[in-house]
């Protein structure tokens, strides 16, 4: 039988009680400490218009360490020769938008205008962050998810160029390993992720990483806006 959570005063199960399909939950809320509470736990919204507010926790759990990325020659090349503008917080709203597009010839998508506003509060809040690509100041590629204590957890990411989105993914990387985190979420198994060094673990193991990164302080500065070096060499 699906828990129901109330809608004012949401208490998350265990994770042991998702079904096969890592489904845990359904109702609550989306306000920030309902957010801040299921992310702690290892659990995350994800849902459609036209579906109630849904509440995962996958097993077995996606992740990527942040000094695991794995970087091909070809896009080893893009780094080095293609986007050399990356900015960390600068547009938090156009990177949520743009992941909110449809693609692959789908019509909806799970980052409803209602996720939006939520997550724009959570960036307010100084939880919710993006990396952003941009060329000749436009944005073309970036990601966002959630930052608590030393544990960052992934949500989206979109390309408008190719390549955008891995270059993001490269320079949280270096970013965050620069800060000794080590340990992206990426929610569920993706042969995408899977093919830049992504990999599974139990949710067992997941769920005893979470609890200790996420209590620990956030280094200092580590989240607030900034452009980083280019590592593009200039051509000649």
């Amino acid at each position: 039988m699906m828990i129901e959570l109330d809608t004012q005063n949401p208490c998350f199960p265990a994770v042991s009680a998702a079904d096969s399909d890592g489904l845990l939950a359904i109702g609550g809320n989306l306000e920030i400490t309902t957010l801040c509470a299921a992310y702690r736990r290892g659990i995350f919204p994800w849902y459609e218009d036209g579906q109630p507010l849904l509440w995962w926790s996958p097993d077995p759990r996606m992740v990527l360490l942040s000094n695991g990325m794995r970087v091909s020659r070809s896009l080893n090349k893009v780094i080095k020769s293609k986007f050399a503008d990356i900015r960390l917080n600068h547009n938090f709203k156009a990177v949520i938008e743009q992941c909110a597009i449809p693609k692959n010839r789908r019509t909806t998508t799970w980052i409803t205008e209602t996720m939006r506003d939520a997550y724009l509060k959570l960036h307010q809040a100084g939880y919710a962050h993006s990396m952003e690509v941009y060329e000749q100041e436009t944005l073309v590629g970036g990601l966002y998810g959630i930052g608590i204590g030393q544990m960052f957890f992934g949500e989206s990411m979109f390309s408008n160029e190719s390549d955008a989105s891995k270059v993001a993914l490269f320079y949280l990387c270096r970013h965050l390993y620069g800060h000794q985190l080590m340990l992206i979420d990426c929610q569920v198994q993706s042969p995408h992720l899977q093919t830049l060094g992504a990999f599974n673990i139990a949710r067992t193991q997941f769920i005893e990483y979470v609890a200790k990164f996420c209590k620990l302080e956030t280094p200092a500065g580590l989240w607030r806006p900034q452009r980083f070096p280019s590592l593009c060499v200039p051509q000649r």
